[in-house]
Order: structure tokens, then C-alpha cells, then sequence
């Protein structure tokens, strides 16, 4: 578990890193009227598969912190009073799936688009709003102790 654990916190970050310039690409070459190229597809696609990763890992270690078992033990509404335990429990897996799920759209509706301009709007506005999601909900008090 603590390997899960490990693997979990630090691969957070490369997938901060690659989520901002993935979506800062978008922005920049939509407003900038760029051809969306072979490195745009990759960076797009790396973003998605890093996120898919750390979200994997993330379940993973959902189920090994056996958090049913402590809903099961403490009681949904105790688990909704504690803030850590809602933040883990509920929030933070609630919000990272939404992120996912936006990621997992805006990636796979660029590939829909016919043109540059298209393909860098939708994965602008998809990727934006799972950055903001992944933001809101990184647990920062851990992230610099």
C-alpha cells in the first residue's frame, strides 16, 4: 500500500505538469490560430494517458485504504461530519473521476474536429475545466509539508 501511496502522490505532479501545458497549448495555439500538428496530438494524448495512470493508481489505493470499511464502520453521515475523511472518501475521488471524464471527452472529441481551430477550442475547454477540477481538489496542505 504505502508503494500505491508513493506512486499516487508523485506522479500528481508530472500529471499537473502535463495537464497546464497540454492546456495551455490548446489556449495558446487556438487564440494564436496555430495548425494543430503531430506534437499537439502527442501532448494531448500524453495528458490523457498520465491522468488515466494516476487515476488507476488512485483507485488502487481507494480500495486498499479500505475506505468501505470505514463508511461501513463510522456511518456515511459521521463520514460527511469529518472533513478529512469526506475529503478522501468522497470529494477528492468524486472530483478527480469528473476530471477524468472531461479529460477522456475533450481528448476524444478533438479527434472529431476537421480543423485546427476545432480541434484546439474543444480540447481548450475540455482540458480547462478538469484542470480547475484537479486544482480545487489536490490536497495542498499535503502536497507542501
Amino acid at each position: 500500500m504505502n508503494t500505491i501511496k508513493f506512486l499516487h502522490s508523485y506522479w500528481a505532479y508530472l500529471v499537473l505538469l502535463i495537464l497546464v501545458l497540454a492546456t495551455g497549448n490548446a489556449i495558446i495555439k487556438y487564440f494564436g490560430k496555430k495548425e494543430f500538428g503531430a506534437s499537439d496530438f502527442r501532448v494531448s494524448l500524453f495528458a490523457l494517458i498520465v491522468s488515466h495512470i494516476q487515476f488507476l493508481l488512485g483507485i488502487i489505493l481507494w480500495f486498499a485504504m479500505d475506505y468501505i470499511g470505514t463508511i461501513q464502520e463510522t456511518g456515511m453521515a459521521e463520514v460527511m461530519k469529518i472533513k478529512a475523511l469526506r475529503s478522501n472518501i468522497i470529494e477528492h475521488p468524486t472530483t478527480m473521476l469528473i476530471a477524468i471524464v472531461l479529460i477522456t471527452i475533450g481528448y476524444s472529441k478533438h479527434k472529431k474536429q476537421l480543423t485546427s481551430n476545432g480541434k484546439f477550442k474543444t480540447l481548450s475547454i475540455f482540458y480547462t475545466l478538469a484542470l480547475i477540477l484537479v486544482l480545487a481538489k489536490i490536497p495542498w496542505d499535503i502536497w507542501f509539508k
